[in-house]
């Protein structure tokens, strides 16, 4: 089986003292509670990364990077290259979420840029991809994901799986309180994983993590995580406090060992 990736997106929240102060009750509760098949991430901003690194240098706990720039270094003011968080030495960095794709107009050529460079500089990228409501209701789910994969993979060579995460998020979900059904999550998550396997291999495909995102909470985080295919979840507002995010923990490390 597959391990559970719980991964906590903080987006644009927490000040330093903020970080410090949940970033040292979750360093506590993985000292106690560490569960090999329940991997555990926590995103926060940019100028916390070097803290968080610090203070969960001895625990289980993974500190992933929220974005990165496509460019490489030089003249470009205000964007993080790979190439600088690679040297903190960040297991995982975000590429392609909902808010960057529409706020931000990153297209998918850009996401595979992202990407790329995140591979390239020997981090693992988790790749953010979904289809917005007037998508779904067109039914053109399958459509739109068979596009963001197509485009955002291109020219990236996965050899045994472990190189990416997938992280499948209906933008309709994100932030409004919706959450997609478990079976229509499985559903996507199944026609991803199907996709990696027509295009990759089986073995690949069976070992790369699909995880779930959009409006998880400590209340239906179970049945999402019960689904076959769905690996783990990238939380948003309900990893912002510890004693939802830890729930959440402690109901994952439930399902493991009934999946």
């Amino acid at each position: 089986m597959r391990p559970l990736l719980i991964a906590g997106n903080w987006k644009m929240n927490k000040d330093l003292f903020e970080t410090l102060a949940f970033l040292q009750g979750l360093k506590a509760y993985a000292h106690k509670h560490a569960e090999d098949r329940v991997q555990i991430a926590v995103a926060p901003a940019y100028p916390f990364l070097v803290t968080a690194c610090d203070l969960l240098k001895d625990t289980p706990v993974k500190v992933a990077a929220q974005d990165v720039s496509a460019n490489d270094d030089g003249a470009f003011t205000g964007e993080v290259s790979a190439t600088m968080l690679a040297s903190l030495h960040l297991p995982f960095c975000l590429a392609g979420h909902s808010e960057r794709r529409q706020y931000h107009g990153e297209t998918d050529f850009v996401v595979n840029t992202k990407l790329k460079q995140v591979l390239k500089n020997g981090m693992t990228p988790i790749f953010c991809l979904g289809e917005k409501l007037e998508e779904r209701e067109a039914e053109q789910t399958n459509a739109v994901l068979e596009r963001q994969l197509a485009d955002g993979l291109s020219d990236i060579n996965l050899l045994t799986g472990r190189e990416i995460v997938v992280a499948y998020e209906p933008v309709w979900a994100i932030g409004t309180g919706k959450v997609a059904t478990p079976q229509q999550a499985q559903d996507a998550h199944a026609f991803i994983r199907n996709w990696l396997m027509n295009n990759y291999n089986v073995a690949v495909a069976e070992k790369i993590q699909i995880l779930y995102g959009g409006s998880v909470k400590p209340d239906n985080i179970r049945e999402l995580m019960l689904q076959p295919d769905i690996d783990g979840a990238l939380i948003g507002g309900a990893a912002l406090k510890l004693e939802q995010f830890t729930a959440m923990l402690d109901t994952s490390k439930e399902v493991v060992k009934i999946k």
